[in-house]
């Protein structure tokens, strides 16, 4: 019990911020609560199917495969499948991170996650559909030119600016939270 108060002790500390906001008789308490309680019900119903992919994704694909097609050597194939799947995902971003956990514990490279990161905050399919209709299609296509290029530019350069020593805590973080969550 101890352990799960520490593990969710943010959590339970901002329910009892809103807590002690609603009943505090500030006029915006039940307006606060009531964000704090909608954004909640988004996450739960988010979420779970994301943990369902990342369970499948963690068991179907194999870790060797997944070096193959997104790893260090993978090159222009693994960043142009992680502007592919970053496209097609749906949900909020933070529903992205539990993925790139995954990958990142799969051997995808730091370059393909920050590109996946990128597509999937920036270059939706629903998005583009809605900007080709309601922007014009020249709007649309200066906009994906400028994003496609900036995404891979800026994740090159983090993958770049990024020491050895920043791998090596990458890397082990990721092998400290796996453990953690066995």
């Amino acid at each position: 019990m101890a352990a799960m108060i520490k593990r969710y002790r943010m959590f339970f500390l901002l329910v009892i911020i809103n807590l002690i906001i609603l009943f505090s008789g500030f006029e915006q308490g039940p307006i606060a609560f009531k964000a704090a309680a909608l954004n909640l019900k988004e996450m739960l119903l988010v979420l779970p199917p994301i943990f369902i992919l990342m369970g499948l994704l963690d068991v179907w694909v194999k870790r060797e495969t997944m070096i193959v097609w997104m790893g260090d050597k993978s090159g222009f194939k693994g960043m142009s499948l992680a502007f592919l799947l970053g496209s097609a995902a749906a949900g909020p971003l933070y529903a992205a991170f539990p993925i790139t956990y995954t990958m990142a514990k799969k051997g995808v490279s730091i370059t393909n996650i920050l590109v996946f990161l990128g597509a999937w905050s920036t270059l939706k399919i629903p998005l583009l559909l809605f900007e080709f209709s309601n922007l014009g299609v020249k709007f649309t296509l200066i906009r994906l030119f400028f994003n496609v290029f900036a995404i891979a530019f800026l994740s090159w350069l983090v993958k770049g600016l990024m020491t050895e020593r920043d791998h090596r805590a990458f890397e082990e973080s990721i092998v400290k939270n796996d453990a953690l969550s066995d």
